[in-house]
């Protein structure tokens, strides 16, 4: 497993971030975000979407738990497990997302953890201040050694 860390000084840098980690990812790739609530998680998955030309408005999917959008170069899944905790066990195919024809980005995994699969990228954010964000990836397979994320700090 390889880890990365950098850190973002505004709302902005988070956003462009997220945008540069869409050029490295491709369809079938799972990203799981873990930090605090108002971190900044809902934030680097709206410039993912930009990077993938995505032109609809990111919003987060607390209340309905996925978030589809397909109008760029790959769909992208945005799904927030928060109100699974206290019913894990629900299927809601996360298989036909996790092995599908997009990216998947999945908000608080911990509540289906045993969902997620052994290949996928793990950002965790952490507030350092009002604005300033550290950032670690944690790639998860081989799959993603190759496509130049150290190139991101």
């Amino acid at each position: 497993m390889l880890e990365y860390q950098l850190t973002t000084d505004s709302y902005e840098a988070t956003e462009q971030l997220g945008s540069k980690i869409a050029d490295l990812l491709k369809a079938g790739d799972v990203v799981v975000l873990n930090g605090d609530l108002g971190v900044g998680k809902t934030t680097l998955t709206r410039g993912l979407a930009r990077g993938l030309g995505i032109k609809r408005n990111v919003k987060s999917p607390t209340f309905t738990l996925i978030r589809e959008y397909k109008d760029g170069r790959v769909p992208l899944y945005h799904m927030d497990a928060y109100r699974l905790e206290s019913s894990p066990d629900e299927d809601l195919g996360f298989d036909e997302y996790f092995n599908g024809d997009g990216i998947t980005i999945v908000e608080w995994p911990q509540f289906i953890k045993d969902e997620i699969p052994a290949d996928h990228i793990s950002i965790n954010i952490k507030r350092l201040s009002d604005t300033k964000r550290e950032v670690t990836f944690k790639l998860h397979g081989d799959s993603f050694n190759e496509r130049g994320f150290g190139k991101l700090v």
